[in-house]
């Protein structure tokens, strides 16, 4: 039996709903509660908008809470690998499967495959739904929860600089030669860098050889005075490349297209410290649940009569919590380039995978 990494079926079944359960309702709560406090704070914005109401709310909702639970999964496999293995060890279910036979990784066992299986859900789920509630979430927020283009790859906030002049936009829609800005401004600046003309247009499209404001207001800086103009091209150095580079958000794109955007950064000598360790933690990221019942396996463990079951949660929960601080300081030195990306991404992971195993084998096994 010792060689059986699972070796009771219905064991394999039990343990793993009962983790899964826990799982769900732990993730349920918090996200409920988050939710809350978060649309308590923002509905004042968004109902502030003219013409906004309840439909917008359920609507930010719907945007926020994909972002909720990619953020907060593996936290709740860390409180529900606490709750379950100390509950085990309080109805001392833990001594009996011990006393049949089974080692402290059986007994874990089914919890890690169960972890394995919700960190390939939390991978899929944050590629297909979390990187497109995102990117529409910071397109609507950059407009004040007004109407933003229903159109695909939507960015928000382009900065561009056009040789010494400036080219904002609120927002940013399509592709190639159909790429539209909306809430745009140009900045005409002399040699010392001074403003000396500002542009604003509702929308400006692509030409060909620049970008067509349409119906754009001058402020001239030196009169302080405004005038609307016609139809008017500027920024002729900026095409859709330029365009598509300016700003990456790693939230808001999946892996694959990510992956396309550090190439054309990399192309343009551009710095992708970051976005490197963005692209490698989307796969460490979820892969954390698989460490969390390792983690917090010493709550398993130990008599619970003899009042250290406490304690050992405590310590568990600790090292859960340790991990996640630990992993957000790696990243924050890898984007300030004192680690290398891949180290960055998966050096915590590995160092508390084989930190818990050091605790579980010098305690148990």
């Amino acid at each position: 039996m010792q060689l059986e990494f699972f070796p009771s079926r219905t064991l394999t079944l039990y343990l793993a709903r009962l983790f899964v359960t826990r799982i769900v309702a732990v993730l349920f709560m918090l996200v409920l509660v988050l939710q809350l406090l978060d649309l308590l704070g923002q509905s004042g914005d968004i109902l502030g908008y003219p013409g906004n109401g309840e439909a917008e709310l359920l609507r930010y909702v719907s945007l926020r809470a994909p972002q909720l639970i990619a953020r907060f999964l593996p936290y709740s496999v860390l409180l529900a690998t606490i709750i379950t293995l100390a509950t085990l060890n309080q109805n001392s279910e833990v001594v009996a499967m011990k006393a049949a036979g089974l080692s402290a990784h059986q007994v874990l066992a089914p919890l890690i495959l169960t972890a394995l299986v919700v960190a390939g859900f939390s991978l899929l789920f944050n590629e297909r739904i979390v990187t497109r509630a995102t990117a529409t979430l910071d397109a609507w927020a950059d407009v004040d929860y007004g109407p933003i283009p229903e159109s695909s790859g939507v960015r928000s906030n382009v900065y561009l600089r056009d040789g010494d002049n400036i080219l904002l936009a609120t927002t940013v829609s399509g592709a190639g030669k159909a790429m539209v800005m909306h809430g745009v401004t140009w900045y005409r600046r002399d040699r010392n860098g001074m403003i000396v003309e500002q542009y604003k247009s509702e929308r400006a499209a692509f030409t060909g050889s620049g970008w067509r404001l349409e119906a754009p207001v001058r402020f001239d800086v030196k009169t302080a005075t405004s005038q609307r103009l016609g139809p008017l091209v500027v920024a002729p150095n900026l095409g859709p490349r330029e365009v598509e580079i300016s700003k990456v958000d790693a939230d808001s794109q999946d892996i694959f297209e990510l992956s396309r955007s550090i190439a054309a950064l990399k192309a343009a000598g551009r710095r992708t410290t970051e976005l490197e360790g963005a692209w490698w933690h989307k796969l460490s990221g979820p892969l954390s649940a698989v460490l969390m019942p390792l983690l917090g396996a010493v709550a398993a463990f130990g008599l619970a009569r003899s009042g250290q079951l406490l304690i050992r949660a405590v310590i568990g929960m600790a090292l859960g919590f340790a991990y996640f601080v630990v992993d957000n300081a790696a990243l924050a030195m890898g984007n300030f380039g004192g680690y290398p990306p891949l180290i960055a991404a998966w050096a915590p992971f590995l160092l508390f995978a084989m930190i818990g195993e050091a605790v579980l084998v010098r305690t148990e096994e």
